[in-house]
């Protein structure tokens, strides 16, 4: 028998030992963040008072919402706890006009059942190889002074103010947020986070691809022989073949969709990088 449940702070560890069963990134930091975004919307599936499987719920105001964290303990697959997770969590999210969610291969067709539709493709990237530069880069390091400007064309380009998110990544990892200033205005930035198995790089947002890059390698030159991953978008052959140029390759797709309409797109060519999955 299955239950299922809201997620509440002492579920946090399961939620981990879900993550490293499935060799995923997430550290606790990342799911206090779901918790403080959602309290009450996020959910978890029981079995024999265990937890075996989770989804997160994160609402950008009026604009969409987002699904993530759907985690289902390997010997428990199979079974619909997967599905059922995600009923719940479009429960939740049942008045809301656009829900959004970023697809593996593997859930694409259960997602596709559900009414969601494909938006458009990611990449996750594993960077190889150290890398180094001497290059001219314009990129500093991004400060709490700069941070306001940083949310206003994040609201722009990502569709949705995130403010609370984006403080929470220059908090965690201040080494990894990055400005470019062209005269008074903001060219482009990116943040990271640190994760279990990699740093986590992005978002990545720029007005053209030279800025992506030069944000890119302000983080990788600065951090040789770490492991990172990015979640790069795909309009642009040639961005993909720049970051296989710098020792990177992809790890596995993604598909990002959306269930309802979709009113708030934002600017997918200028997100070289996303967040992430879970965050959108």
């Amino acid at each position: 028998m299955i239950s299922y449940r809201e997620m509440t702070p002492g579920d946090i560890p399961s939620g981990l030992e879900l993550c490293r069963s499935s060799r995923w990134n997430q550290v606790r930091r990342d799911w206090e963040l779901f918790l403080q975004l959602s309290p009450r919307g996020c959910r978890v599936a029981v079995k024999d008072e265990r937890v075996v499987g989770t989804v997160t719920t994160v609402r950008y105001q009026d604009h969409f919402s987002w699904i993530g964290m759907v985690l289902v303990d390997p010997p428990e697959r199979g079974h619909g706890i997967g599905t059922q997770l995600l009923q719940r969590a479009l429960e939740v999210l049942k008045d809301e006009v656009s829900v959004r969610l970023d697809a593996t291969p593997a859930g694409h067709e259960v997602y596709r059942k559900l009414d969601f539709v494909d938006e458009y493709s990611l990449s996750r990237m594993e960077n190889v190889s150290s890398v180094s530069s001497s290059e001219k880069n314009s990129a500093r390091l991004m400060t709490g002074a700069d941070l306001a400007e940083v949310i206003e064309m994040d609201c722009d380009v990502f569709g949705a103010d995130r403010r609370v998110t984006l403080s929470w990544m220059l908090d965690g990892a201040p080494e990894y947020a990055w400005i470019i200033m062209r005269g008074r205005r903001i060219a482009g930035y990116t943040f990271g986070r640190h994760g279990y198995n990699f740093e986590h790089l992005g978002p990545v947002i720029a007005e053209d691809q030279e800025t992506a890059q030069q944000l890119v390698m302000a983080c990788l030159s600065r951090t040789e022989g770490k492991p990172f991953i990015l979640d790069a978008s795909q309009h642009d052959p040639e961005w993909r073949r720049w970051l296989e140029s710098i020792g990177f390759k992809e790890q596995r797709p993604f598909i990002r969709m959306f269930h309802g309409s979709n009113p708030y797109p934002g600017l997918p060519e200028k997100q070289f990088a996303v967040l992430g999955p879970e965050f959108g």
